[in-house]
């Protein structure tokens, strides 16, 4: 039986500090005839990404902040389901920018508005985080900015979400010690165990900046080469106190910032004093590179060698919900919605 019935998630209202779940509003829409060129996916996984909060403010940022009233921005993954376009046939795999709602339908003309991938080896749920937009992430952020020698140190914040994994394990195929920062002794265990990082830091073990330095110091007695930075505030100012010269730092996210507060730089001196690199990258800027990238992690997923964890939240309904503990932290590894 052919749906009808469309679900999706719009902003409601723009947050005032912490989003709450009264910024989303669920709606039903009627899915209309497919026109010529057109596409429709049912979407089997949603993907929540940190970006999204800067997305639902107003303000400047890097990218357009997401209009009240229409679907939340988001990657998708899912099955094409109906198609008057000769490149996709119904059971097609595909990837693109869906948004948070059940069904996509796509004008796939537009170069690049869905992907087919193959799910042979690679699970579908994989595109949206190793083998998708957090992965490249990963690689473009080491590869490009930090670029760390063998037998250099690299640390990496929140390293045991879908970016911060990914980080770690390729600056290991290349040589370098790396070093995890992450919330709770269950993630560093994830951390130090299964994605082979040389350390993991607890950092609610370490509140305070002589406290953190501390720990980075036992974790890296060679000092820090580059820096993986998702963060910052406490524990980008910890980093900078144990940063070696020419020592790079790739920003990611700031996400100590992302409702609004102040993150202030303690001892920016150091950059001149260390003659640092730090450079922040928005990943869509590079699409050149993702062929090259998504290469590399596909190879490595589809072996093993590339690991990974998922958290998954059931239903469009609970995204919102999902959302705000991705946040809090309370995530492990890629937060995913499944929708199927």
């Amino acid at each position: 039986m052919t749906a009808t019935i469309n679900q999706q998630i719009l902003l409601a209202s723009r947050p005032d500090g912490e989003p709450t779940v009264d910024n989303f509003r669920l709606v039903e829409t009627p899915l209309a005839e497919l026109e010529d060129g057109q596409v429709r996916v049912r979407h089997h996984y949603l993907s929540l990404d940190p970006y999204m909060r800067g997305r639902m403010n107003e303000g400047r940022s890097y990218a357009q902040p997401q209009p009240l009233g229409e679907v939340m921005i988001g990657g998708t993954v899912g099955e094409v389901v109906a198609s008057r376009h000769a490149s996709f046939a119904v059971g097609d795999a595909v990837v693109g920018m869906g948004g948070w709602q059940l069904y996509q339908t796509v004008d796939a003309r537009q170069r690049g508005a869905l992907q087919k991938v193959d799910t042979t080896q690679i699970p579908l749920s994989a595109y949206l985080g190793a083998v998708g937009m957090p992965g490249v992430t990963a690689w473009y952020g080491l590869t490009q900015i930090i670029a760390p020698q063998a037998g250099e140190t690299v640390v990496v914040s929140a390293a045991s979400g879908a970016v911060g994994g990914a980080v770690g394990q390729l600056a290991k195929a290349r040589g370098a010690r790396v070093v995890g920062l992450a919330g709770g002794p269950e993630k560093c265990a994830y951390v130090s165990g299964e994605l082979g990082f040389d350390a993991c830091i607890d950092y609610r073990q370490h509140p305070d900046l002589k406290s953190l330095s501390a720990a980075l110091k036992a974790a890296c007695p060679n000092g820090i080469d580059g820096h993986f930075e998702n963060v910052g505030g406490l524990i980008l100012d910890a980093v900078m106190l144990r940063a070696n010269a020419f020592s790079r730092i790739a920003f990611c996210g700031m996400i100590a910032g992302y409702n609004g507060e102040p993150i202030p730089m303690q001892n920016p001196s150091l950059i001149l004093v260390n003659r640092m690199k730090l450079q922040g990258f928005i990943v869509t800027e590079h699409t050149a590179l993702w062929p090259q990238a998504l290469k590399e992690l596909g190879a490595a997923v589809a072996s093993g060698r590339l690991k990974y964890r998922e958290s998954i939240a059931e239903g469009l309904a609970g995204a919102p919900q999902a959302f705000l503990g991705l946040l809090k932290g309370r995530n492990f590894g890629k937060q995913l919605v499944k929708l199927v």
